[in-house]
């Protein structure tokens, strides 16, 4: 409680609000109540670290992929910072400290377009690979002008390729060239499709990991 020392315009002692009042020499003075900020690093804040270091490595290498393709959901936040916050909550299994992603419920693309048909990954040579998908063309919101969006993640190097604005959904296939060293690791595999502006996109796909040949 504070105390009026002065009557109700002069100074005070003690907290109102957020204001912490004193009377130092005679003179009144005031200053701003700051909390005390505590780093207790509680079981649920390390395994929240733990997760969201985790996505951050993950999708770090997809930078500017999902700036693209999560900049519809990038409200007071970025569009990477979005990709991040939707995959901690949905894409990492496993209990802390031994988290892992799923891939397969990884979005490294999210939006309104309607999704991939029974896409396919192949690796026949070398240093590609192929994605492969049925044209669904002629459904609500699917055209045939829609493009290809397509993420290959390398876990062992770290590193991603992709391709924005590839072939069409009536196309059916898209080829991505990768890096020479590649070879013989094992890749995860995304697809997703947008608008012919690229304006709009659809929820990716996870298409599964493969060898490259």
């Amino acid at each position: 409680m504070a105390k009026l020392v002065e009557g109700v315009l002069g100074g005070f002692r003690g907290k109102v609000g957020t204001v912490v009042g004193n009377i130092w020499k005679g003179i009144a003075t005031m200053r701003v109540h700051v909390k005390s900020i505590s780093n207790p690093k509680t079981a649920a804040q390390l395994e929240q670290r733990a997760k969201f270091a985790l996505m951050v490595k993950f999708l770090k290498p997809m930078t500017v992929f999902v700036r693209t393709t999560f900049k519809k959901f990038a409200i007071k936040q970025t569009s990477f910072n979005a990709a991040v916050s939707y995959n901690v909550v949905n894409a990492i299994t496993g209990v802390y400290p031994a988290y892992e992603i799923d891939y397969s419920k990884v979005l490294v693309s999210m939006g309104s377009l309607p999704v991939v048909l029974n896409p396919e990954v192949t690796s026949t040579t070398a240093g590609e690979v192929e994605f492969t998908w049925q044209d669904n063309t002629g459904g609500p919101y699917a055209k045939a002008t829609d493009k290809a969006a397509l993420c290959v993640y390398n876990p062992v190097k770290g590193y991603a390729t992709d391709v924005i604005g590839g072939n069409t959904r009536t196309g059916g296939s898209q080829s991505v060239t990768l890096p020479a060293n590649w070879s013989g690791d094992e890749v995860q595999c995304f697809i997703a499709f947008s608008n012919q502006n690229g304006s709009v996109y659809s929820n990716s796909a996870y298409v599964g990991g493969i060898i490259v040949l």
